[in-house]
């Protein structure tokens, strides 16, 4: 396994993220902990979940899977723990967003679930334009000197949101930031415009989700043809025609690359400037085998070229306004 730097912190992670939004959603708390158990010997150390994941409302069931795998597996400390904050967790008017009082409640609540005493990246799932930044600093500085939380992250931002944030936490001499999650993969590239640059020059480091794009990259058109159950053929069947074509030729370039397309996929992830970690979200135990690849491909320059072309970039490529003026 490799390791780097969370953002600008001093925090070591792993290259790849284990994500368990389909803990309690399509997997049970066996399975769940065995994917746990599996990650962590291959050395992934860094676990992301959220309060809402589970797919049952307001239960909390992945972190509570998670929580139970702490007590059964003593291995709290060797696991950085990511968490969110901002979904409805229950159905009154203040059991969601980012105010003070639901960023307080709902990290209590996380914190009962998981079974732990600190949550090591706190992020908030989404920007809720509705609550000032000096509220929203002023929870999550107080759950920091409580040490319940240790660090702050966002999710789906956009850049002047990023420059917001970490604005409005200087002035109250706080860290801020460290990391945003947000939908980046080769299918996906908008953000390169603006959210990857912002996040470069803050030091915040990059967290991508549906880094396969709902499996449309992990091999989407062999694994139809195949008759192999997964999420392109039980929820994005339709994309795989919008994108049958571009697909077509990606998997016949990984085959003369002799390469899993979810692992060159993943390949590319860590390559792009400001990225942490993919996070990965395995349904099975064998699934975590395909990644791992991923850290020992070097694409080439070639390669690389080949795959722009394949999924350009927005406009003329790289940050703005250069990718849409001169």
């Amino acid at each position: 396994m490799q390791y780097t730097k969370l953002g600008r912190s001093g925090l070591q992670v792993s290259r790849l993220c284990l994500g368990t939004m389909n803990f309690g959603w399509q997997l049970g708390e066996d399975e769940s902990h065995a994917i746990l158990d599996r990650g962590l010997e291959l050395g992934i150390n860094f676990f992301d979940t959220a309060d809402m994941y589970g797919g049952r409302a307001y239960e909390g069931t992945s972190e509570t899977y998670i929580g139970s795998w702490f007590k059964r597996s003593g291995k709290r400390d060797d696991v950085v723990l990511a968490t969110k904050v901002y979904q409805p967790m229950g159905d009154g008017p203040n059991d969601r967003g980012l105010s003070a009082r639901h960023i307080v409640a709902a990290c209590e609540a996380s914190l009962r679930r998981l079974g732990t005493d600190r949550i090591d990246l706190y992020q908030m799932h989404h920007v809720d334009r509705g609550t000032p930044w000096e509220e929203i600093w002023q929870a999550m500085d107080r759950l920091v000197a409580q040490g319940k939380v240790v660090y702050v992250g966002s999710s789906n931002f956009a850049g002047w949101h990023l420059a917001g944030a970490q604005a409005a936490a200087m002035k109250r001499h706080s860290l801020g930031l460290v990391s945003e999650q947000l939908k980046y993969s080769l299918l996906t590239r908008h953000v390169e415009l603006e959210v990857v640059p912002a996040a470069q020059a803050l030091g915040i480091g990059l967290l991508p989700w549906s880094p396969l794009a709902q499996g449309l990259l992990s091999g989407a058109l062999r694994k139809l043809r195949d008759g192999v159950d997964g999420r392109t053929t039980s929820h994005a069947a339709a994309r795989v025609a919008e994108h049958r074509e571009t697909l077509e030729l990606y998997e016949a370039f990984c085959a003369e690359l002799g390469l899993d397309p979810a692992a060159v996929a993943l390949a590319w992830l860590l390559t792009r400037p400001g990225v942490t970690a993919p996070i990965i979200g395995p349904r099975t135990v064998e699934q975590l085998a395909v990644p791992m690849q991923a850290l020992e491909t070097t694409l080439t320059d070639d390669a690389e070229r080949r795959l722009n072309e394949l999924f350009p970039p927005v406009g003329n490529g790289g940050p703005g306004p250069e990718a849409w003026a001169w």
